[in-house]
């Protein structure tokens, strides 16, 4: 009988597990006006010319894929602004459309893609996500903590403000803003993960020491390794394996050499298959909801540059969508 069973046992393991249809949801976001240098709303184009979709179709015959076009927004002025949040009304209008569109896409039982556009994006992003599935655990993969507060931010960027918006614990840190109504900090900072930094400001190390910000920069990557850490800042976040991760790749979180054409690099990021492994890694949970791809600027760097950093965008996707190597 024990060796009947055993043999069972291994042949249910050598069958192979049924398939099940991946549904993928992708919306572009052209946009440029959270920073100062144009070209990076030229990246969802960039990536679906590069083929995007059809490299998506080729990791497995069970993929549905749905392209839901570009976001498109009217700005309305606000009649005061807050000050140091430069395109604030574009900002505000584009990010309230894009939740909408996340959470809509979500809804549809579809893993959602946003293809950026500058980090302000996340903004939008993080919020349909939380509305829609309340619980949720954020990746951050970034050069940059983008945890700066319009006081705090040397720059004005809002690209370099999104998770200080999204957090609940900087909900007191800001002035009132206006049209922003819609948009309520529902993420602690308990919840959120950074990857990848190695340019911090002196506002944004301080906060997360204060708030105990799970961080691995580059110095953490080289000491336990690319594994360790994407698992380690997954159980620090996630530890009862039952949020919906938000898995937020900033282009830039690589190394320049492989990703090149990008508006704010900085030497001695991850390696490229360094942050694909972080990626397969989160799909392997499956509970994967978002993951947004951004900051890639086809208006920087020569045209194999260009190229170079589009394709590294395309596999960082391909992962999430379970695409193993």
């Amino acid at each position: 009988m024990f060796r009947n069973l055993t043999r069972a046992l291994h042949q249910i393991q050598r069958e192979p597990l049924q398939k099940q249809l991946q549904k993928i949801g992708i919306i572009g976001v052209p946009f440029s006006r959270g920073q100062k240098k144009f070209g990076v709303e030229c990246g969802p184009k960039a990536i679906r010319d590069a083929g995007l979709v059809r490299e998506l179709r080729e990791i497995s015959d069970d993929i549905n894929i749905k392209d839901f076009g570009d976001v498109t927004y009217e700005a309305k002025p606000a009649k005061i602004k807050p000050r140091n949040m430069l395109g604030y009304d574009d900002v505000v209008a584009c990010n309230h459309r894009l939740s909408e569109k996340v959470f809509e896409i979500l809804a549809d039982d579809r893993l959602c893609i946003t293809l950026g556009g500058d980090h302000a994006i996340g903004i939008g992003s993080v919020d349909g996500h939380v509305r829609q599935r309340e619980n949720i655990a954020i990746v951050w993969v970034d050069a940059h903590a983008d945890l700066n507060t319009n006081t705090s931010s040397l720059s004005g960027n809002v690209h370099g403000m999104p998770l200080a918006l999204l957090a609940e614990e900087f909900a007191g840190m800001w002035p009132y803003l206006p049209n922003m109504d819609w948009q309520v900090p529902r993420v602690s900072t308990r919840n959120i993960a950074y990857i990848g930094l190695r340019s911090v400001d002196d506002f944004e190390k301080d906060m997360i020491a204060r708030y105990n910000i799970t961080a691995f920069g580059m110095r953490d990557v080289d000491k336990h390794g690319i594994h360790d850490v994407i698992n380690m800042a997954l159980e620090a976040i996630d530890p009862k394996a039952d949020r919906s991760i938000h898995l937020s790749f900033d282009i830039d979180a690589l190394n320049p050499l492989e990703a090149p054409s990008t508006g704010t690099s900085v030497p001695g990021g991850l390696a490229l298959r360094e942050g694909i492994h972080i990626v397969e890694e989160v799909h392997k949970t499956r509970r994967l909801g978002v993951l947004d791809l951004v900051e890639v600027n086809p208006r920087i760097g020569n045209k194999e540059q260009v190229q170079d950093t589009v394709n590294a965008a395309i596999e960082i996707i391909k992962a999430a969508c379970g695409n193993f190597r």
